[in-house]
């Protein structure tokens, strides 16, 4: 509870600090005074209708990643289990990028990174099964080749579309925050995603256990695993069509939760989702301030930092 409570307090000052960092200074009066409603004031207009739709944006989908990554870590039971290692967050991308190559309307566009993003996920769970199992380097390889093709798609778009659009959609690609005008309904689908997945948290602990030990305790285990890859699918649709591509944190957040928390899934879940939403929030921060008035993509901060832990799981599963 401690550490939960750290969580939720670290969550909120990272916001409230993306709210006050940036070139133009703003004072924390000013950052209170905008939370208030009011934007009388430069510094204030600014924090109300950029500052603040960008960090909640990044808070949205650093969470909707993280829940994402531990659904797939305890479906799998694999700790190396990530939307963006198994190509699903390259399956949303491409059905993202599809849809706006041809000037689909939004709404189009977000049912197509869900289902580029569902796609994915089972065809990378449908060619690792070797004897009816998952296993873990069937899996890992099958991911790589899944996201490598999935990127071969999105090079093929960026050489067929304009000269014009494909700064910004290189951009996207490796992780844009400044372009998330529109975060509440993500914001909404995570808190839907909490409410639907933990009241099976308790299925969820027995599942990590075993499929067989599962159905031997009466667990519905071809529901429940139909239902956890569609909500995963989702998490990630959202969080690619929000902010593009940011690999790393539904690897490296629920790990470290893990860790910190232990394994019980009514805890890991919605702590998982503040330590996800936290990271994305600061590492935007930094990507908007460190070399400024250039900003950095996100998505380069979050590898630097997934991947030393990625080798490091590597190294540390040898088998």
């Amino acid at each position: 509870m401690i550490v939960f409570c750290a969580l939720a307090f670290a969550s909120v000052a990272a916001v409230l600090l993306a709210l006050r960092a940036g070139s133009l200074g703003a004072s924390w009066a000013d950052v209170l005074a905008a939370l208030g409603g009011d934007a009388s004031t430069t510094a204030t207009a600014v924090i109300r209708e950029l500052r603040l739709p960008r960090a909640v944006a990044a808070f949205a989908s650093g969470a909707l990643l993280a829940l994402s990554g531990a659904l797939m870590q305890v479906l799998l039971r694999n700790p190396l289990a990530d939307p963006y290692v198994l190509g699903v967050s390259g399956g949303a991308a491409v059905g993202a990028l599809s849809a706006l190559l041809v000037g689909l309307s939004p709404w189009i566009v977000d049912a197509s990174a869900f289902a580029g993003a569902l796609a994915a996920m089972l065809l990378v769970f449908g060619l690792s099964r070797g004897d009816g199992s998952w296993t873990q380097s069937r899996l890992l390889l099958t991911g790589v080749i899944v996201a490598s093709g999935c990127g071969a798609v999105v090079v093929f778009m960026l050489v067929m579309t304009t000269d014009t659009r494909v700064q910004s959609m290189l951009f996207w690609l490796t992780g844009d925050v400044s372009g998330a005008s529109r975060p509440w309904p993500a914001l909404a689908v995570l808190a839907l995603g909490l409410a639907v997945i933990l009241p099976f948290a308790r299925d969820l602990n027995v599942l990590s256990r075993g499929e067989l030990s599962a159905r031997a305790l009466g667990v519905r285990t071809r529901g429940l695993r139909a239902m956890v890859y569609v909500l995963a699918s989702l998490l990630t649709a959202v969080a690619v069509t929000l902010v593009g591509l940011v690999g790393f944190v539904g690897l490296i957040v629920p790990h470290l939760v893990r860790l910190a928390m232990g394994n019980d899934q009514r805890i890991l879940l919605p702590a998982a989702a503040l330590a996800g939403g936290t990271l994305l929030v600061l590492a935007d921060t930094a990507a908007r301030t460190v070399v400024a008035p250039i900003q950095l993509p996100v998505g380069v901060l979050t590898a630097m930092i997934g991947v030393p832990v990625f080798l490091f799981l590597l190294v540390r599963h040898p088998r």
